[in-house]
């Protein structure tokens, strides 16, 4: 069996986890839910993205029938202890990106997966290293793909990710918003 033959619920706005998703042959229905994303100020910072895929599991669990299992997932970008949010504006996302220029940060996504029966939560973290960016391509950028529903203020799968991303230590896909490899492993636990 190479997928779960349970009906999965992916409960997410996110389009890249849609895609990511399908292009891994998953076949689900989806569920966007609007959920409170705040967090306590003490809370380690690497524990905040799988807090936020539960709380977003926990809203979804009405939506699950006995035999479906519900897909919920949060990203957190991380430099030097400080969580990077999706920006407000053009003059955060620029100083979002400004922060992360020629620098290293971490991206941890948080994922809940939940049936009538079982929670299994985790998360995976990634290290990705940006090339110096100039305000002159941070400008063009932000101008072009208008990053304001991304953590940290950028996509890997655009612009920035293609021609200013030096490396990744870790998943590509769990940069992008969800470590596929690891759902599709749990997710076989689920039966």
């Amino acid at each position: 069996m190479m997928f779960p033959k349970r009906p999965l619920i992916l409960v997410s706005k996110s389009p890249r986890r849609r895609q990511l998703l399908q292009e891994a042959g998953f076949t689900f229905t989806v569920q966007g839910l609007e959920v409170d994303e705040s967090f306590l100020p003490d809370m380690p910072v690497e524990e905040v993205a799988e807090h936020l895929a539960r709380r977003k599991a926990h809203a979804g669990r009405y939506l699950i029938a006995q035999d479906e299992i519900l897909l919920s997932a949060d990203s957190v970008v991380i430099k030097e202890g400080c969580i990077y949010n999706k920006p407000e504006g053009y003059e955060e996302a620029c100083s979002m990106l400004r922060q992360l220029s020629g620098a290293r940060h971490t991206v941890i996504t948080g994922v809940c997966l939940l049936s009538a029966e079982r929670e299994s939560s985790f998360s995976e973290r990634a290290e990705v290293f940006f090339e110096p960016l100039t305000d002159e391509e941070i400008d063009f950028y932000i101008r072009h793909y208008q990053p304001f529903d991304k953590a940290g203020a950028y996509g890997v799968q655009e612009w920035i990710g293609l021609c200013k991303i030096r490396r990744i230590e870790g998943s590509y896909a769990n940069v992008m918003g969800l470590p596929v490899h690891r759902v599709y492993a749990e997710l076989k636990s689920f039966g």
